[in-house]
């Protein structure tokens, strides 16, 4: 197949896949006209049905009894006068007779002359209506006696059929005088009754498409009186799925969708109530939680201050501090480190759920900046670096440092040594496209961190990330705060990257963060989203009286 081949059979996919997506869209609708249309369409081709056969039967019974009335009429008036043994020419001449009669039908004599031989008057001519043009079976039943009873008084009766000679349909008639005579035989055509039906047959079919026409105009009229409102309700709930919980639906009528509308206008009523008193809460509790974090930190520094200088004696030999109480001295320092932890962390996560966070860029060297963050805290002995010098990013220096900070500290703490960081680049025009985890793009930096431990066990892989989360419930108490990972987290969202946890085949956790290696275009889009969310918020408050109404138009 050639490349043009393929691209005209992606334009048919396409295009199929187009109508197919309009039909889905409109599937309500189609379904209500082709109900509406098969329905007309069905009583349109019964009722046009059953008029034509009726009108049919009766057409041609009014024309086939006038007919053979009146031929039984001529048998008994003229072909009555003729002797017992006719002969040809009377019968002839007698033969013309019958056919000048009103009906103007087609006649055929046949009797016994005085010698006994058969003769034959047609009123067509020799070349014109003939024995052989007669059924085999009517022939048969018009010559055959009758047996006399007291309900058939006659040995003779007229018999009648109705035959199709090419496409033009007949009447063929016959009968035998009583009491001796000629036999006779009638040929009438019917091609004007088979015109006027041809005609009704017209009438009704152009009668059963303009029904078939109205009853889809009117199928198509009532799905959109009766569709309206429902695509109306189908656009209010996408606009309430987007969050704009002031919009409301216009209630006219006391039908079902009017009901369904009221409904509706409770449901999204209760859920921005819902969601206003949720926002509260929470607004509040962030406050809480900054307010505390803020006021804590007062007499923090003082404890801390405190702590230093019990620390030093503890470190300064012969010092007075009594051993006795050491080990408190030593529980008070280790305890008032990790508050200080909490209330940073604290206060870190507040700034993220307010939305404050910002980036200060600067164009580091990745494997400095791990090294860096590595030996600030002495983890050069238990930590292995798979990093070459080189690999730049524009990013911000101190969250990325809290980042790594976190996750190898996170290792060292519940996986096994030693554990390896390894950092490699997705440059452009190498990995353009999404990369076999879905995540790595162009000018995307990617640093893993494994260890050597148990790994992560698969019902706590979900929530790892999770704030305050703890793998035990039996120890709901440890080191860390619970945090460290979901700050780490929010970081890297910071930055438009990710982090992702997984077991390695080969034993252990894997951490893997993925950054853009440039943030500043992130940075300006948070930027501009956040001047525009600013201003909608100014704009809302300025129109806040109007909303109910707006809101309804909008919906409409």
């Amino acid at each position: 197949m050639t490349q043009e081949h393929r691209s005209t059979s992606r334009g048919w996919s396409a295009a199929r896949k187009g109508v197919w997506s309009r039909l889905r869209f409109t599937s309500l609708r189609l379904r209500l006209v082709v109900v509406f249309a098969l329905v007309a369409l069905t009583a349109a081709v019964s009722a046009s049905g059953i008029a034509y056969w009726l009108n049919r039967e009766a057409v041609l019974t009014r024309a086939q009894d006038a007919v053979l009335r009146g031929f039984e009429q001529e048998m008994q008036n003229r072909a009555g006068t003729l002797p017992e043994h006719p002969t040809q020419d009377e019968l002839q001449h007698t033969a013309g007779q019958m056919a000048n009669s009103s009906q103007r039908f087609t006649v055929l004599l046949v009797a016994e002359n005085p010698e006994g031989r058969t003769v034959y008057g047609s009123s067509g001519g020799l070349n014109g209506f003939s024995l052989r043009d007669v059924p085999v079976s009517l022939r048969e039943a018009v010559t055959e006696q009758q047996k006399i009873t007291a309900s058939n008084k006659y040995p003779y009766r007229l018999y009648w059929q109705r035959i199709v000679d090419g496409d033009t349909p007949y009447l063929v008639a016959g009968t035998r005088l009583i009491g001796g005579g000629p036999t006779g035989y009638m040929l009438k055509s019917l091609e004007p009754e088979a015109k006027d039906l041809n005609s009704l047959a017209w009438s009704l079919g152009i009668a059963t498409g303009l029904a078939l026409i109205g009853s889809a105009l009117l199928a198509q009229a009532l799905a959109t009186t009766v569709l309206k409102p429902v695509q109306r309700l189908g656009t209010a709930a996408r606009r309430l799925g987007e969050g704009k919980l002031d919009t409301r639906l216009r209630v006219s009528g006391t039908d079902e969708l009017a009901d369904l509308s009221r409904t509706f206008n409770k449901a999204a009523e209760a859920l921005e109530k819902r969601v206003a008193d949720m926002a509260e809460r929470d607004e509040a509790s962030r406050r809480f939680v900054a307010d505390m974090s803020h006021e804590l930190r007062t007499p923090l520094t003082a404890i801390t201050a405190v702590t230093e200088v019990l620390e030093e004696e503890l470190e300064f030999e012969g010092g007075g501090i009594d051993p006795m109480i050491e080990p408190a001295v030593r529980l008070v320092i280790s305890e008032t480190r990790r508050l200080n932890d909490l209330v940073e962390n604290l206060m870190e996560v507040t700034r993220f759920d307010a939305g404050t966070a910002r980036l200060v860029l600067d164009d580091v060297d990745v494997a400095d900046q791990i090294t860096a963050c590595i030996d600030a805290r002495a983890w050069l002995d238990a930590v292995e670096l798979d990093a070459e010098r080189g690999i730049h990013a524009r990013i911000d220096p101190r969250r990325l440092d809290v980042i790594l900070a976190n996750l190898i500290g996170n290792a060292l703490k519940h996986g096994g040594s030693p554990v390896r960081v390894a950092v490699r680049e997705c440059a452009k025009g190498v990995d353009g496209a999404e990369g076999a985890e879905g995540h790595e793009g162009p000018d995307t930096v990617v640093i893993e961190v494994r260890d050597h431990g148990p790994g992560i066990p698969e019902e706590v892989l979900p929530h790892v990330f999770d704030r305050f989360y703890k793998a035990s419930a039996s120890r709901p108490r440890s080191e860390g705060s619970g945090l460290g990972l979901s700050i780490a987290l929010e970081n890297a969202h910071i930055h438009g990257g990710e982090i992702t946890a997984a077991n390695s085949p080969e034993g252990g956790a894997v951490f893997t963060l993925r950054l853009p290696r440039d943030v500043s275009a992130e940075t300006e889009r948070d930027t501009e989203a956040e001047d525009v969310r600013e201003d909608r918020e100014s704009s809302s408050g300025k129109t806040g009286g109007a909303r109910s109404e707006g809101a309804e138009e909008g919906a409409r």
